[in-house]
Order: structure tokens, then C-alpha cells, then sequence
């Protein structure tokens, strides 16, 4: 960041900081909000767009050769007259970082004079274009075809990690239900949970929640299926660029039994939920008292002030009041033994988690009950570690979330199985260019610590917020013979760490 740019960010930042004091001495008596005239104009020679953080995304996008890998991967265009498989991907993922929630909203964007001269384009798809474009994935192969080139443009991201960011991984898998209220869309069937639409699964990475695979399936396959092959995928890749470790993670359903060996023999650890039947159970209340030990959590978040009072449980009174069913956690309890599935010719770890529960209604205890959880590893960590990692393997939920509600890449805006799992990798693409985004920051100079957390901030932002911050940047646009200038128009707290990233994107080879 040069220093004109770094003065007049900090000029801004001092005059919010002097409107946002609060008045000394009380105030004048009128209200906040104006009831002046208001007079509206259209500029006739300069033009702005509300997406200004966009051109950010796609120089990152550039950077790392998104668009060169697209176009190499992908041949679904006989005739490039005049876009490229790159052109339909990207317009789409850029729609969605601009604030579009569904592929309607390219129409908006290709009527944005200004978001066009930005990206330095003369024409982008209408809706109809890129959903035929979608239709266009046929095959499983040319999905995975534009998977592998997202996953190529990664590894220059990852190029750009400190040493420390390689000593582990963390792979989660899970899968969701995509529901559509559609009637005529092939490829969907009932879920387990008697609602319509796809199953769709979700391999991603932890460290960062970029998501690093995705396959749909008709709505009632089960939630495990492929995840092995595409485990095996991401073992790969996290190789590849480097991870000196890897941990998968998975629920009950994707435990993988018969294929716990092969990953043990290549040094794969995991953590697998373990479905509580009943030879474990037995094996878990024949335990002596000594094997069993309690467990301690750790607290949700750190104090940074001072501790306060914990507030009233109003919820808690409402049932107590009300004379409501309820359920108590009293107590929680770990202990371990070794364990040989029936699929596996060695035993592993089996963690086991007891809970003490009882059944209440309103103040009266009905009665106790005992739940066991069991998590199988060959991990050598102690139990505890064990299962906050296994715990923390519920973060993807938030992934699942923010993919769903965030950034809308499971609507299922399409008529068939395939081209709605296109669409969805595109869509997320936009979300993984959000955590690339914050990626790509560095933690060097001068205020290290204050840009180490800055990086965080920015990696974790969810989708939304993520969007309002750094990409809805109103801004006039400029084109000049030579180059495209963005000229930002406001000035936000994180405004300095858009602008270190565009110093870093242009240093990413």
C-alpha cells in the first residue's frame, strides 16, 4: 500500500471517528436522521457500480490461473463466439460476490455499465446463456474436470502460506439435503427425512473452510456414499501442496470401516464417529469405574475484559414454569478400549463418551439415562483431544450453512441432476474465492500480530458479511488507455486490509 493511499484512509477513517463521538455536553435537541430536500441526477461522464471489490476477486482469480485451468479442463463450447468456458464460470461466481442470490441476478450485472468496464469486459451471459451452459455438464468427468482445475488454482493460494500452515489438515466430510419445491427435476427422490430433492456431499477443509470436493446425488442415496473415493482425492491434493499431516473426519455414517487400514498403512489418521450398537455398549457398561474418567471442557471463547455475571436462562424458566419436558446433561465421562471392526484385520482406538442423562418435567426428575458416543482413531493423542476433535469436526455445519443460506449454492435452479451439481461447484467457487481472499493477506511488517488477526477475521467472515465488506465497495470506474482504475468511494475498518491484499495479489505467481 503506497503512502498516498494509506494517508487517505486514514483521513477517512479520522473524520467516521469524529462524526461517531459522542457529543459532549448532550446534543441539540433535533433528530439524527434528515428531512431535507432531497434532489436525485444521472451523471453524464463519470460512472460508478456498487461491486467495486469484484475486480479484487478477479485479479485474484487471474493470479493463481483460474480462468487459464477452466479453459484447459473444460471443452463444452464448440464455438467460443464470443465467451469461454472461463467467461460463463466466473461471470457466475462474480455474480454472487457482487450480492446476486440467484442466476436470475446475472441480468443485473450485465446491465452494470460501470461492473462491466470494471472487469474489462464488453458483454457478460444472461441467465438463460449460463443456465444452458450448465446444462452442458453431462458427465460426472466434466464436473470433476472443472473440480481439479479450482483444486490447481488452490495449491498457487496455498503457495502463499507461512511454514506453520502445513503442519496439519483437517478433511470433514458430511452430506446435506438440498430441497427443491420443483416437480420436474430429474435426478431428485425423496430424503430419509420424506422431503424432495439431491444429497449432496461435502468434503472440505477445515483449517480454512475452503470446500475441496462436492458430489450431488438423487435425494435418497445414502450420506457416505463416494466419500471414500473422495477422501481419497483430498489426500492427494493436501500432499501435493505440502501438509506434513492429515486427519479425516466424519459422523456415524461415514466411519469407512473397510478402508481404515489402507489409510492407517499410508499414515493417514482419522476420527470417525462410531455407530452405538449394542456389542459396544455392552463392552462400554462392562468398563471398571478406575477406566473411566471425567471430562473436562474448555470454554466456549476466551475473556478478554473482565467476567460478568452470567444473565438469567430465560428459556430454562419458561420450561420450568410451564411444567415442560426437558432433558438435563449432568455429567460427561470418557474412557477407551482397543477395537477390531469386522471389515478391518487390525484394532484401533475406540473412544467412548458417556453421558448422563435425566428425563425432567418441570422441576421433578422423571428418571436417568446413560448415552454412549464412541469414536474410532489411530490417532495417539489423549481421549479429551480426542473428542473436542471430533467435536469440532460440527464447524462444517457452518460451512453446510453459510453454502445453503450464504452464498445459495444448493437452490437447485436447474432442470436435471448434473447440471444442478455444475452450478453448485461454480457457486461455490465464490465462496472459496472469500476464503482465498483472506488467504492471500500476509502476516509480515512491522504490526505482524495485528495482521495475523486481521487474516483471520477475513478467512472466517461469513459469506454475507464477507460480501458487504469487501466486495459491495461502491466505486467509480475508470478506463483509460492503459489500465482500469477503481476509485473507492467509502472508507470501512477493513479497508486497509483490502488494500494490502491488492498488494499481495499482484505479488501471487
Amino acid at each position: 500500500m503506497n503512502i498516498k493511499v494509506r494517508n487517505q484512509l486514514l483521513k477517512r477513517q479520522r473524520r467516521v471517528a469524529n462524526r461517531l463521538e459522542k457529543l459532549q455536553g448532550g446534543g441539540g435537541g433535533g433528530r439524527v436522521l434528515s428531512n431535507s430536500h432531497t434532489k436525485y441526477e444521472v451523471a453524464d461522464r463519470t460512472c460508478g457500480t456498487s461491486a467495486g471489490g469484484v475486480r479484487l476477486a478477479h485479479d485474484l482469480a487471474t493470479a493463481v490461473g483460474l480462468p487459464r485451468l477452466i479453459d484447459s479442463h473444460l471443452d463444452l463450447l464448440k464455438f467460443h463466439l464470443p465467451y469461454h468456458e472461463s467467461d460463463h464460470v466466473l461471470a457466475m461466481a462474480y455474480n454472487l460476490l457482487a450480492g446476486g442470490a440467484c442466476i436470475e441476478d446475472l441480468e443485473h450485472r450485465r446491465n452494470d455499465e460501470a461492473f462491466l468496464d470494471m472487469l474489462g469486459a464488453t458483454r457478460l451471459p444472461d441467465p438463460t446463456t449460463a443456465g444452458d451452459f450448465c446444462r452442458r455438464f453431462r458427465t460426472k468427468e466434466s464436473i470433476d474436470g472443472l473440480q481439479n482445475a479450482i483444486n490447481k488454482s488452490r495449491l498457487q493460494v496455498w503457495k502463499q502460506q507461512p511454514k506453520s500452515f502445513f503442519d496439519h489438515a483437517f478433511v470433514d466430510a458430511d452430506g446435506t439435503i438440498a430441497e427443491t419445491t420443483g416437480e420436474c427435476k430429474e435426478g431428485m427422490d425423496l430424503s430419509y427425512k420424506k422431503s424432495w430433492g439431491y444429497q449432496a456431499l461435502i468434503v472440505s477443509l477445515a483449517n480454512t473452510e475452503e470446500v475441496l470436493f462436492q458430489d450431488l446425488r438423487p435425494g435418497s442415496r445414502p450420506s457416505h456414499e463416494g466419500a471414500a473415493d473422495r477422501l481419497d482425492e483430498s489426500v492427494v491434493l493436501l500432499r501435493q501442496a505440502g501438509f506434513r499431516g492429515i486427519t479425516l473426519r466424519g459422523d456415524t455414517d461415514f466411519s469407512q470401516t473397510k478402508h481404515l487400514d489402507r489409510w492407517d498403512r499410508d499414515g493417514v489418521n482419522f476420527v470417525f464417529g462410531f455407530q452405538a450398537a449394542s456389542n459396544l455398549r455392552e463392552k462400554a457398561d462392562s468398563l471398571p469405574d478406575s477406566a473411566w474418567m471425567k471430562l473436562g471442557r474448555k470454554p466456549r471463547r476466551k475473556i478478554k475484559t473482565e467476567s460478568r455475571t452470567r444473565p438469567r436462562n430465560v428459556k430454562e424458566d419458561i420450561v420450568t414454569a410451564r411444567e415442560l419436558y426437558n432433558l438435563h446433561l449432568c455429567e460427561e465421562n470418557i474412557a477407551e478400549f482397543d477395537y477390531r471392526p469386522g471389515a478391518c484385520k487390525r484394532s484401533y482406538r475406540m473412544i467412548v463418551l458417556r453421558k448422563l442423562v435425566t428425563h425432567e418435567r418441570g422441576n421433578k426428575v422423571l428418571f436417568p439415562e446413560t448415552r454412549y458416543l464412541f469414536y474410532i482413531t489411530n490417532k495417539t493423542d489423549d481421549a479429551a483431544s480426542i473428542v473436542e476433535m471430533a467435536n469440532k469436526r460440527c464447524n462444517q455445519e457452518r460451512t453446510i450453512g453459510e453454502l445453503k443460506s450464504g452464498v445459495n449454492a444448493l437452490r437447485m435452479p436447474l432442470g436435471d441432476l448434473e447440471s444442478n451439481w455444475a452450478y453448485t461447484v461454480i457457486a461455490t467457487l465464490a465462496w472459496n474465492l472469500s476464503r482465498w481472499m483472506g488467504l492471500v493477506l500476509p502476516e509480515t511488517g512491522r504490526w505482524k500480530q495485528k495482521h495475523r488477526e486481521e487474516k483471520r477475521t477475513v478467512t472466517k467472515m461469513r459469506f454475507r458479511t464477507f460480501v458487504q465488506a469487501m466486495m459491495t465497495v461502491p466505486a467509480q470506474v475508470l478506463r483509460t488507455s492503459r489500465q482500469i482504475v477503481v476509485r473507492l468511494l467509502d472508507w470501512n475498518p477493513l479497508r486497509h486490509a483490502f488494500f494490502r491484499a491488492v498488494d499481495s495479489v499482484r505479488l501471487v505467481t
